[in-house]
């Protein structure tokens, strides 16, 4: 048995990872101390051995041969349904959510976990079905996606079940489904959303009243205008049929048919969805409208950014976080404490390690043969770009806040073992990136 051990690992990612990792335990402890100079949790003890189990995992992770996975994915997934639906009846209810499983203080949340699975899954899927018709492919690839969100956003953890969503669209993109279908559905459900939410922003951020929006407050008129969509979509399918070779009815069904569904489907949202937590997702465009409710987590997060300026306050010289007014300090805001103490250059250096490692996982995509490694890498690199880019966005004050953690850095066991196997994972794609079977392993022969 040989382990080529200087091949398998790729030093560039390890450094990078271990980096941020570093960054996280330093900032976890000064968001443990209070304004006396207190230490109140050992938070940091935790995320100090749950980061050394991660590195463990993470060697695992790229010694094993990740093509072994393919052949019982089907069965490990199923688990997953499995536990999720054991969550969602008996787990431990934290933050509102329903989302952990364990004994006394030990708990883990299958949901970050599932990530994992779920991306080996969907790339499981899509090898097997290159033989398909690409509508199909899609479409049995969208309702996988929508049922496994289905079960987690029951528990309900909105933040969590929206990062399976870009993972499918990475993979959707790498497996060669038409930008039509991809555009289509992202557009089809960020209008849902954004239909849904514009009465409640018009009453409690703009505080005027817009003629325009009649078409969704008033039922008479939003009734006639969605039947109006209906007809033109109705119109342009028939002329689609008859008129095979005309482009221009396929447009208008293409148009249409997004605002027609949008229309009817932003209803069930708006329904599902409370007024006050439609107001979370869009206070970030005006956080002083309720500055001691919704809006205080942003303003304080913006503050303490700020608040650095271009070198920041200095180690354990932060402000926001030891005077308790950064909320989830250790965990979802972690950026705006190390951005505080670490100023504007501390943040560029997080930005510098992730985009460095997340370049290394593009160069591993373009590297790699298998199929299965090229779309199990594509979807890790989504749940890292979706993570990284709407952490930052959140505590910015440029995106709503959905309880995104950054990977490596936020406190949490769950998150930080989820990233370390996705990263020895792309060790493991790396190393063993020829689509035939019969390369040396590094079990051997």
């Amino acid at each position: 048995m040989k382990i080529k051990i200087f091949s398998l690992i790729d030093w560039i990612m390890l450094l990078c990872v271990l980096l941020l990792a570093a960054l996280g335990i330093v900032f976890i402890y000064s968001s443990a101390i209070n304004q006396q100079g207190v230490l109140v949790t050992n938070e940091y003890v935790k995320q100090i051995i749950w980061t050394s189990l991660g590195i463990v995992l993470l060697f695992f992770a790229a010694v094993c041969d990740y093509r072994n996975y393919e052949r019982y994915i089907v069965y490990i997934f199923g688990f997953l349904i499995f536990l999720l639906v054991i969550t969602r009846l008996f787990g431990k209810t934290v933050n509102g959510a329903k989302s952990w499983i364990g004994i006394g203080d030990f708990g883990i949340q299958p949901a970050e976990f599932g990530k994992v699975v779920y991306i080996l899954f969907l790339g499981w899927y899509f090898h097997k079905s290159e033989a398909f018709e690409k509508r199909n492919r899609f479409f049995i690839g969208l309702a996988i996606m929508l049922f496994t969100m289905g079960l987690i956003l029951i528990q309900p953890d909105l933040g969590t079940s929206s990062v399976y969503i870009p993972i499918f669209f990475f993979m959707c993109f790498s497996a060669g489904i038409p930008l039509t279908y991809i555009i289509w559905t992202l557009s089809f459900g960020m209008l849902t959303i954004f239909i849904a939410i514009l009465p409640v922003w018009q009453d409690q951020i703009a505080s005027h009243t817009y003629a325009i929006l009649s078409v969704l407050t008033d039922s008479r008129l939003r009734v006639l205008f969605t039947a109006g969509l209906g007809a033109i979509t109705l119109i342009g399918f028939l002329g689609k049929l008859f008129f095979k070779h005309n482009q221009y009815y396929y447009w208008i069904t293409y148009v249409s048919s997004i605002l027609f569904f949008a229309m009817v489907c932003s209803l069930g949202v708006a329904k599902v969805l409370k007024p006050y937590q439609i107001q979370r997702l869009i206070i970030f465009l005006d956080p002083y409208t309720d500055r001691q409710g919704a809006g205080w987590n942003i303003i304080q997060s913006k503050t303490a950014i700020g608040a650095g300026g271009l070198f920041g306050k200095g180690f354990l010289r932060g402000t926001q976080s030891h005077l308790r007014f950064l909320p989830e300090q250790s965990t979802d805001f972690i950026f705006s404490i190390l951005s505080e103490e670490a100023g504007f250059l501390g943040g560029l250096g997080v930005f510098v390690l992730y985009f460095v490692l997340m370049f290394r996982m593009i160069l591993i995509i373009r590297r790699t043969t298998n199929r299965f490694g090229y779309y199990v890498a594509c979807g890790i690199l989504g749940m890292f770009f979706f993570h990284f880019t709407v952490n930052i966005g959140m505590v910015m004050g440029i995106m709503p806040i959905t309880g995104i953690p950054l990977l490596f850095i936020s406190y949490g066991g769950s998150s930080m073992w989820t990233a370390m196997f996705c990263v020895g994972l792309m060790m493991s794609i790396n190393y063993r990136h020829f689509a035939f079977m019969n390369q040396e392993s590094v079990w051997g022969g």
